[in-house]
């Protein structure tokens, strides 16, 4: 088995000159593309679909931001339609993705381009609706978008059937190693169709030996595709820095969020104490913020996320767990409030914004803490960012402090517990320890004194 490479370079536009239209797609997919507005591929979509609508597996590499989703989804869409078999067993397709935030992501992307579908969807994932989505595969569902944990968990209990499987889809290939899945990806790989029964769809920002050695085993001659950019970040990124002092943070924000006014922005931090911090001043001087850390609530997350993508919040706070597998349209501005400590992260937070040949700004701040991440970050991109001086206009000088919390009140509605009604605790006297026989044994060895004062005093 080997691979056939094919490499490209990212054009400054973002896409293409291939048309959906001209591709082998059902009436059906483009008439669900053209009301989506999708008209013209991006290069991931016009150099993977010609092959992967004939059938041919695709181990892919492209950055984030640059519509791998679509390309694997219309190839899934597009085999399921051309089954002609008269006997279609469920599911038949499984899509794969690191996170729960990912693959929501995918689902909703999935029901947008196949609008005019009649594909049957399941979502699972770990962490929330356990009965819910045990109840959605009871159904006759096409497609499974789920994280792999939750994937495992139902296969194990029959709930979820692999035996029919024609499609299969491994998005973030490369994060399923880092986040330990591999184990779980090679497992419920064995519980389906030998892979030259089905067609396997493999996408991932990096294409590393592990990733392809994955492919290997699993797939079935796959064609190696990377599109690749001329630099590690877009340039469609404004990028700059500064380098404040610890107690200049506060000010330096609240002075960028009022020159600039984003229309969207993310603002990193390492730590979810930080990150509480940062809210209180914030909520302080006017701005409305949601807080996403790798504690939340699956619940709570989502909602944050649909605050944010739906405007009713413009700021959002968040530590890496938001730096991979989200993708929120309009973001205008990402500030690394604590810079990185993996230069690495550096660069899948950046690209949060300029997506889908947009264009974006991202500020970093130098500080005394994390200053020395720089020199990696810079070498990991291979350029210098520009530090930009901090003007007395840039510090905020009004900032209204963080409110206090309010103690914590008690919810009791009941009688009052008993202890509340008896007597306060009245010492005994004091002459009850100066029984001579106690007092002996304090002189004379210290370590005798309960034993001397379970005694009867001497007569």
């Amino acid at each position: 088995m080997h691979f056939y490479v094919i490499l490209y370079l990212m054009n400054k536009t973002h896409l293409t000159k291939t048309r959906f239209s001209n591709l082998e797609l059902s009436d059906s997919i483009i008439k669900s593309l053209n009301q989506a507005g999708y008209i013209d591929c991006t290069p991931i979509q016009d150099k993977t679909l010609p092959l992967s609508l004939r059938g041919k597996d695709i181990a892919g590499q492209a950055q984030t931001g640059t519509g791998k989703t679509a390309a694997f989804l219309l190839a899934t869409f597009q085999h399921l339609i051309n089954d002609e078999s008269e006997t279609i067993k469920n599911p038949r397709a499984l899509i794969l993705a690191p996170t729960r935030e990912l693959a929501i992501q995918i689902h909703k992307d999935a029901l947008l381009l196949g609008k005019l579908l009649k594909f049957k969807y399941a979502l699972i994932y770990g962490g929330t609706d356990y009965k819910k989505q045990q109840d959605s595969l009871k159904g006759d569902v096409d497609i499974v978008i789920g994280t792999p944990g939750r994937v495992i968990d139902f296969q194990r209990q029959n709930i979820l059937n692999l035996n029919n499987i024609q499609v299969t889809v491994m998005d973030e290939a490369d994060r399923m190693f880092d986040l330990g899945f591999i184990k779980d990806i090679r497992y419920l790989l064995r519980q389906m169709p030998e892979p030259e029964k089905r067609l396997n769809l493999l996408f991932s920002a990096t294409l590393s030996y592990k990733v392809t050695e994955l492919a290997y085993e699993h797939m079935n001659n796959p064609e190696l595709v990377k599109i690749e950019q001329e630099e590690v970040t877009s340039k469609a990124i404004t990028q700059s820095a500064f380098c404040p002092a610890n107690d200049q943070k506060i000010p330096l924000l609240l002075g960028l969020l009022k020159k600039h006014q984003p229309e969207r922005a993310i603002v990193f931090v390492n730590t979810k104490r930080c990150a509480e911090q940062l809210e209180g001043y914030l909520v302080a001087n006017g701005h409305k913020v949601a807080v996403l850390s790798g504690d939340v609530p699956q619940d709570k997350r989502q909602r944050l996320l649909n605050d944010f993508q739906e405007n009713r919040v413009n700021l959002m706070i968040a530590t890496d767990v938001a730096a991979r597998g989200l993708h929120i349209a309009a973001v205008s501005h990402v500030i690394n409030y604590d810079l990185p400590q993996d230069a690495a992260d550096y660069v899948h937070r950046i690209g949060r914004t300029a997506r889908f040949g947009t264009t974006g700004v991202a500020f970093s701040f130098i500080c005394e803490d994390y200053a020395y991440s720089m020199p990696d970050i810079e070498d990991y991109i291979g350029d210098k960012i520009l530090v930009s001086t901090i003007t007395d206009e840039l510090l905020e000088t009004e900032i209204n402090p963080p409110a206090k919390r309010a103690p914590r009140q008690s919810t009791y509605q009941g009688k009052k517990p008993q202890s509340a009604n008896r007597k306060p605790y009245k010492p005994r006297d004091k002459k009850q320890f100066n029984q001579p026989a106690i007092k002996k044994a304090v002189d004379t060895n210290p370590s005798t004194v309960k034993a001397a004062s379970t005694t009867e005093s001497p007569q």
